[in-house]
């Protein structure tokens, strides 16, 4: 049975209002993955590392001048088709909540798991994000 919607509320809108689009079903996941370039997914949760880590970290990475092209998120808990939908992008990556995805043109080429986000300060998510931001959606000189 999903989370309550208006207890998940404040945590997805942590996460909007930086910019993030929410996902709540398989088609808007599809859809999503399929714009070209580059995307942050965060696989958004209601736990402790989700709320002390990933949600500021990610805040503070997407205010880098060089982010991915589109900003993507789907609550475990409580959007749990398009969860279930988003970790068939991720392949070969066990189900992980929170957890923190770069895609390239649909396939994932970077993916931050709960065990790499617990204990961390927002401040190290932030830095390895944005350090993945600027080796993967750096726009090549022409």
């Amino acid at each position: 049975m999903p989370y309550d919607p208006m207890i998940v509320k404040p945590m997805k809108a942590e996460l909007t209002a930086v910019g993030f689009e929410e996902l709540l079903t398989p088609n808007d996941v599809d859809l999503a993955v399929k714009r070209p370039g580059t995307a942050l997914v965060v696989v958004n949760s209601v736990c402790g590392c989700a709320a002390g880590g990933a949600r500021p970290g990610v805040a503070l990475a997407v205010k880098h001048e060089v982010k991915p092209d589109h900003l993507f998120t789907v609550f475990a808990g409580q959007d749990l088709e398009a969860v279930q939908r988003m970790r068939e992008y991720f392949p070969g990556q066990p189900p992980s909540s929170p957890s923190i995805a770069l895609l390239r043109d649909g396939e994932l080429v970077g993916f931050m798991p709960r065990h790499a986000i617990e204990g961390n300060m927002p401040e190290s998510i932030a830095s390895a994000l944005i350090n993945a931001f600027d080796k993967i959606c750096a726009k090549q000189a022409a």
